[in-house]
């Protein structure tokens, strides 16, 4: 069997490595629908409760229905005592929507620009 991940820790930081060799993946497309799906997701400031301190980030279950595969677990879900089973979002996940979304929209604004170059030199 082969690692799927590590954790290195160097002098100064730490990496959450998951792994990434290409020769471990095939059927690979590009996201072509970058921008699209980026402005389904719902980013929020929120606190989470006992604690004042205010953070950017998702609610889960609105975030899997975009990038389903960073979320674990379902919404409401419970265990069978009722206590509640929370569910959980890996936001490094999102980030290859994001930078498809970006590359996307700056694609559209660098045309733009030439377009109203022309334009203006017409």
């Amino acid at each position: 069997a082969s690692a799927v991940g590590g954790i290195t820790i160097g002098a100064s930081s730490t990496s959450y490595n998951t792994t990434s060799d290409y020769r471990l993946k095939e059927n690979l497309t590009e996201i072509t629908d970058g921008i699209d799906r980026l402005k389904q997701l719902q980013p929020k400031r929120f606190n989470f409760i006992g604690d004042t301190s205010v953070v950017d980030g998702f609610i889960a279950h609105e975030a899997k229905q975009v990038v389903p595969e960073a979320v674990t677990g379902e919404k409401d879900e419970v265990l069978p005592n009722g206590d509640p089973l929370y569910q959980g979002i890996d936001q490094a996940k999102i980030v290859p929507l994001l930078t498809a979304g970006l590359q996307e929209a700056v694609a559209k604004i660098e045309f733009l620009e030439t377009t109203i170059e022309t334009l203006k030199n017409a």
